[in-house]
């Protein structure tokens, strides 16, 4: 079979880019070029211009009560000329031909000291890409009544379960992203991403205490993906976390064998070990990660990958914000430390290949080395096999919010659902438990591996240097030694 087919992903996510940024604005790969050429007037390494168009819509729900509602629209360009180590970069949420050649001349500023032997390509030459999610706006598959409706049933569900649910509360948002990427070595890429979310809180309420439980989730769909079997997941799941939590009891405190559940507290991974694999970190050597490739950094069996390829997830992108295709990185293979992740600047400065993780929040940010869905891959054993072997220790089903110092490797987390396992058996339900460690160390403690790998429900958000994009996690369930839990008991 020959010839190019008319739905070739790049090429339509590329027409679809221009007919959105570009045309509306009298633009064309002419004006692009030229804006980059206006750069390398002065002696730059390389320079890229990212356009951006974004559609968002949030609602949320309160006792029944519709308490907001959101839309926006936002779109710009950012223009960056990069130096040697140094990074200019000059944005307008102006597009158009006067604005562009403006932003390009603000960032060639810094090109008094670049080394001059690179020049900007004569011609554009559309990327490869991929299709790992349909290039559909999933605002309007729902209309405002409709997407009201969804947030009444989640509601009339939650209410349903239980009588000592008290109070019920239902977000939805939804996103349409469209972004163009031109970089002076002569490459166009063009990418576009719908994203949506459903999250349902539930507060139960029992001799005079109250607690809470969420959950939510979703991903690269449109909003048919919330069907009342899916919403009908997220309100049980919420629910039995509060009613759990109802009767949970003082955390112990102390150093103890800790049980990590599936998918969701993968985000102790991504906090512990994830941010200190990043490219710009150890290129600086503020990361404990520097300097350790092909060493040892966890136990036997754990593995550890950063894929962006998987379709239709939250942290998934055809290609990252330089116009570089996503890729799936092994960063720890068996235990041994493989690689970290990279934009196109640490790459280049490191001297190894870009890896497909350079993210941006928007146009008017710049892009550095982010993670996309992190995850560690299955063990052999049966996850009720791991906590039988526990003698007293503490299983985590579920995580609230986490930090973590990437100089020294130091995190905490706050457990929202975890129980207190004596004797290979789950006791009672704790609350308050607070699960605090070193990411390199606990990864060497590591001594059972699940068979039960999950990835989350789609609901991360991961902030960096104050900038905010979407990812995944996920893991199997895991048993670590020795760790601190900071209790109330």
């Amino acid at each position: 079979m020959s010839g190019m087919k008319p739905a070739d992903p790049p090429f339509e996510h590329l027409a679809i880019a221009r007919s959105v940024l570009l045309e509306p604005y009298g633009l064309d790969e002419t004006h692009l070029g030229a804006a980059l050429s206006e750069i390398f007037r002065h002696r730059v390494d390389y320079a890229d211009l990212y356009f951006q168009f974004t559609r968002s819509e949030g609602w949320s729900l309160e006792e029944g009560i519709v308490k907001s509602g959101s839309f926006s629209i936002d779109q710009g360009v950012g223009v960056r000329a990069v130096s040697g180590d140094k990074t200019a970069f000059a944005y307008s949420d102006v597009i158009g031909a006067d604005a562009l050649m403006s932003a390009a001349r603000a960032a060639r500023t810094i090109a008094s000291r670049g080394a001059g032997r690179v020049k900007v390509a004569g011609a554009l030459t559309p990327a490869a890409g991929r299709s790992l999610y349909r290039a559909d706006d999933p605002i309007p598959r729902l209309d405002a009544a409709a997407k009201v409706a969804l947030l009444e049933r989640a509601e009339r569900m939650a209410r349903a379960r239980d009588p000592r649910i008290r109070q019920v509360m239902a977000g939805l948002a939804a996103e349409y992203d469209v972004v163009l990427v031109a970089r002076s070595d002569g490459l166009i890429a063009a990418d576009v991403r719908p994203l949506v979310r459903v999250s349902v809180t539930v507060i139960a309420e029992q001799g005079g205490r109250r607690e809470q439980g969420h959950s939510g989730g979703g991903g690269r769909f449109d909003l048919g993906y919330f069907d009342d079997a899916r919403l009908g997941r997220y309100v049980d799941e919420a629910v039995h976390s509060a009613l759990t939590n109802l009767d949970a009891r003082p955390a112990p405190a102390g150093t103890m064998t800790v049980v990590l559940g599936p998918g969701w507290p993968g985000v102790l991974l991504h906090e512990a070990v994830g941010h200190g694999l990043e490219g710009d970190f150890n290129r600086k050597r503020s990361s404990v990660f520097a300097g350790r490739i092909g060493q040892r950094v966890a136990s036997k069996g754990v593995t550890v990958v950063d894929d962006g390829t998987l379709p239709d997830r939250r942290g998934s992108l055809n290609i990252d914000d330089e116009g570089n295709p996503s890729q799936r990185n092994v960063l720890i293979e068996d235990g041994v430390l493989k690689g970290y992740l990279q934009d196109t600047l640490n790459a280049r400065l490191m001297k190894v290949p870009v890896t497909g993780n350079g993210r941006r929040e928007s146009f008017a940010h710049l892009p550095m080395p982010r993670m996309t869905n992190t995850y560690m891959l299955n063990g052999q054993r049966d996850p009720a096999e791991i906590i039988a072997s526990v003698d007293r220790g503490l299983y985590a089903v579920n995580f609230g919010g986490g930090q973590v110092d990437i100089t020294n490797g130091k995190f905490v987390f706050s457990a929202s659902e975890a129980w207190w396992v004596e004797n290979g058996k789950l006791q009672y339900p704790v609350k308050g438990a607070t699960i605090i460690g070193n990411g390199p160390d606990a990864l060497t403690r590591v001594t059972m591996i699940g068979n039960d790998m999950q990835l989350d429900a789609g609901i991360g958000v991961c902030g960096k240097d104050g900038q905010s994009v979407p990812v995944g996690v996920g893991q199997p369930t895991l048993r670590i030694e020795a760790l601190t839990v900071g209790g109330t008991a």
